[in-house]
């Protein structure tokens, strides 16, 4: 039962929490529209109820407040291509500008706030800021999936100013939580769970729950790196969290006691810099040259599709290969 598709949005001023970290080009341009087509559904079903939407998000990681290359005036265009309606910006999240524009939406209409971490009290958590955004909306939905996990004022605090009727999950985050619901709880043996990311430190829960009910655990993304110099690989300059490398080798010992295989790709695309005129190459991910960092995995891993081309990383952790596996 779906308390967001149950609910009748006529007349009211819909909240919605989303994710619009999306990557720009040099233009301004979304080069991955992602994130954004994912709220579609849940903004289309406001909208039809005879609501109106807010959006609030944040865009890459502002440190010094308002910044034009941070402000997701940007996102507005393609928002309204694929909305098919007029998308109406406030230049803050909060402030005059911010709730008289809120308090003057019709039914079917949408206003973008600005970034939500042009105020350091977003990523504080801070009660007071997200009392201030929750004036803003008559009900609160939190569709942002990627950010879900974290404890700030517009994800883990705002859902209080609210009546337990007027806060909900729009229907990405439902999909999602559903999906994860059955892995962790209906998954049949033998079980592949595949993980990615940025950081070791926003899976650990997660990873540490898929050791009690898979069989083998795939892992990608940046957080590869944090495990692979954890179990004594060279990295160069890739993204790695060094305050977590003891967390990595914890999890891949608790991995071995139970019989619980963790793989990670045996090469990588590698490259001087994080640009698109970088010059790249392309090496094994537990021997990359001083100056160079890892941004994806390699050809021989996403070709070779035989789950018997592992080679054992380190014999301590004779459960942690490196696996040529398609993925």
């Amino acid at each position: 039962m779906s308390q967001f598709s149950d609910h009748s949005f006529a007349n009211e001023k819909a909240l919605i929490r989303v994710d619009f970290n999306v990557p720009l080009n040099d233009k301004f341009e979304i080069t991955d529209d992602t994130r954004i087509t994912a709220t579609i559904p849940t903004i289309k079903k406001i909208l039809k109820d005879g609501g109106s939407v807010i959006l609030m998000s944040h865009l890459g990681r502002p440190k010094d407040g308002p910044a034009d290359k941070y402000s997701l005036k940007h996102l507005v265009p393609h928002q309204q291509e694929l909305l098919g309606t007029a998308v109406d910006f406030a230049n803050d999240c909060i402030g005059d500008q911010a709730a008289k524009k809120a308090a003057a939406l019709k039914p079917g209409q949408v206003l973008l706030l600005e970034n939500l971490r042009f105020y350091k009290e977003e990523e504080k958590g801070d009660k007071t800021f997200a009392e201030k955004l929750a004036k803003l909306g008559d009900v609160y939905v939190n569709d942002a999936f990627g950010t879900a996990h974290r404890a700030h004022a517009s994800t883990a605090v705002i859902a209080q100013f609210f009546p337990r009727d007027k806060r909900m999950f729009g229907l990405l985050m439902e999909g999602e939580v559903s999906s994860a619901e059955k892995v962790l709880h209906l998954a049949q043996k033998p079980f592949t769970a595949i993980i990615g990311g940025a950081k070791v430190s926003d899976k650990i829960l997660i990873i540490e729950n898929l050791l009690e009910r898979a069989t083998d655990i795939i892992i990608g993304g940046g957080m590869a790196y944090t495990f692979i110099k954890a179990l004594g690989g060279k990295i160069g300059k890739s993204l790695c969290e060094d305050d977590r490398l003891d967390t990595a080798r914890d999890l891949c010992s608790k991995a071995e006691a139970k019989g619980v295989r963790i793989h990670l790709p045996s090469d990588s695309i590698i490259a001087d810099k994080f640009d698109a005129n970088a010059n790249d190459s392309a090496a094994p991910s537990n021997n990359i040259p001083d100056g160079w960092m890892g941004l994806d995995i390699g050809g021989k891993t996403l070709v070779n599709s035989s789950p018997m081309s592992f080679i054992s990383l380190r014999p301590s952790f004779g459960t942690v290969r490196w696996a040529s596996l398609k993925w």
